[in-house]
């Protein structure tokens, strides 16, 4: 069973509350183990599911790990898929209001891929934004992909947010998107995949 599966039951079997959960606390526990990582690393990303935004207790859950884990807010960063974020706009916006207070970030994962991006951008308090892969990697070959990608990149700046690049994949795409003035960036040009411990080694 490969992860794409083992989600794909999982949201069919409404039991993604019961995964983010435990990837939530699973993150939490080890983060704790080893503060040292925090020196080589400003930060970890963490995805949440559609039906956690659903979930009416997915704050307190969230709060009660911050209480019992010595894990900075500041550290941690909260990702929503535009999908998921606008199917309940207006209670996804209160939640990444209340945890920003705490001192989460969070940022809109796959963003440029429904009808009306742009507006859900203004309404949506994130503080980064992540370009859908599927414009990055054929900016070198298709004017419209890189028509795209800046686009998303300059309307993301003037609203304040900074800009992810996914599916980074060559060098020739970093120093474009560089060009372009894309803040950040992720793919197998950067980085390969890496489990949590293996990660934390070291720590």
């Amino acid at each position: 069973l490969n992860l794409l599966d083992f989600i794909t039951a999982a949201e069919r079997y409404n039991r993604m509350v019961k995964v983010d959960r435990w990837v939530l606390k699973r993150v939490f526990t080890e983060l704790e183990r080893y503060p040292g990582f925090w020196t080589r690393c400003s930060g970890v990303s963490i995805n949440l599911s559609g039906s956690s935004l659903n979930d009416d207790k997915l704050l307190e859950f969230i709060e009660a790990l911050f209480e019992e884990f010595v894990v900075p807010p500041e550290k941690i960063c909260f990702e929503l898929t535009e999908t998921a974020a606008v199917a309940n706009l207006t209670k996804t916006a209160d939640m990444v209001r209340y945890l920003q207070r705490l001192g989460c970030t969070f940022s809109i994962d796959d963003f440029g891929t429904g009808f009306s991006s742009y507006e859900y951008l203004k309404q949506l308090p994130v503080d980064y934004v992540k370009i859908d892969g599927s414009f990055v990697k054929e900016i070198e070959r298709s004017p419209s992909d890189l028509a795209m990608v800046k686009s998303i990149n300059e309307i993301a700046h003037v609203l304040g947010r900074k800009t992810i690049a996914e599916y980074v994949e060559t060098p020739s795409i970093r120093a474009r998107l560089a060009e372009l003035g894309v803040d950040y960036v992720q793919g197998y040009g950067v980085e390969h995949p890496r489990s949590l411990s293996e990660c934390l080694a070291g720590s």
